[in-house]
């Protein structure tokens, strides 16, 4: 089967302001961001993927566009961000303090945001999204096929969480930083995860080195992905 390489957007304004900016218009790459998608293009130019597909959401998009190569971007509403509801717009560090903050941190597949979705809806279209297309580009250009999905943090962890065998309630233990690169191949007996949250190197062979980070001393996962290292 296919192999589908999964890319984070760039980095955000709302990202860097700690803002979850949900499914709100408007929201496109900071200078970072856009720096942060160049440079990812040119770590994918070796590869011809067979079709690039994107989150309707601008961020993405401009993302996609960046890295497609000339390349049509398809847009695929399976792929777009969490609809937070009531939490759209509001400060991260605000969050924390609802009584539902630790519910997603602990019991995910037990949220529904109020006045939007549900992780496990999230988890569910996403996935869905990522077999479909999948089974379709197998059929239309054979199994060695590679194509890029551009989506959010939360979807690529909960597409990733499902690839792994990993139970939703898991999903917070993976972290998805902007620009980075999470490549699975599914086969008919599993899915074969080969990268997670490669943000660098070589990625002729979607290879790149493994690098240390510095996480937040909470232990929380950050609700919409945050905006990853400082640069």
């Amino acid at each position: 089967m296919p192999t589908v390489v999964l890319v984070r957007h760039g980095r955000t304004t709302a990202n860097v302001a700690g803002v979850l900016a949900g499914r709100t218009p408007g929201v496109g790459l900071d200078d970072t961001g856009r720096a942060g998608a160049a440079a990812l293009a040119q770590r994918l130019e070796p590869v011809r993927p067979a079709v690039v597909v994107s989150s309707p959401l601008e961020r993405c998009v401009q993302t996609a566009t960046a890295i497609a190569g000339g390349r049509e971007v398809v847009t695929d509403d399976g792929l777009s961000e969490c609809d937070y509801g009531d939490w759209t717009g509001r400060s991260l560090a605000e969050l924390r303090r609802e009584k539902l903050w630790k519910v997603v941190q602990e019991h995910p597949s037990g949220v529904v945001f109020p006045g939007g979705e549900s992780l496990r809806a999230v988890q569910q279209r996403a996935v869905d999204a990522v077999r479909t297309r999948d089974t379709e580009l197998a059929a239309e250009h054979g199994p060695g096929a590679v194509w890029f999905a551009v989506s959010h943090a939360d979807v690529i962890k909960a597409v990733l969480a499902d690839a792994l065998g990993l139970h939703l309630d898991h999903f917070q233990r993976l972290v998805v930083d902007p620009c980075s690169v999470s490549v699975v191949s599914f086969t008919e007996r599993r899915p074969f995860v080969l990268r997670v949250n490669d943000t660098g190197g070589d990625l002729g062979f979607l290879a790149a080195p493994a690098r240390r980070r510095r996480r937040s001393t909470r232990g929380d996962a950050v609700v919409g992905g945050g905006a990853g290292d400082a640069r």
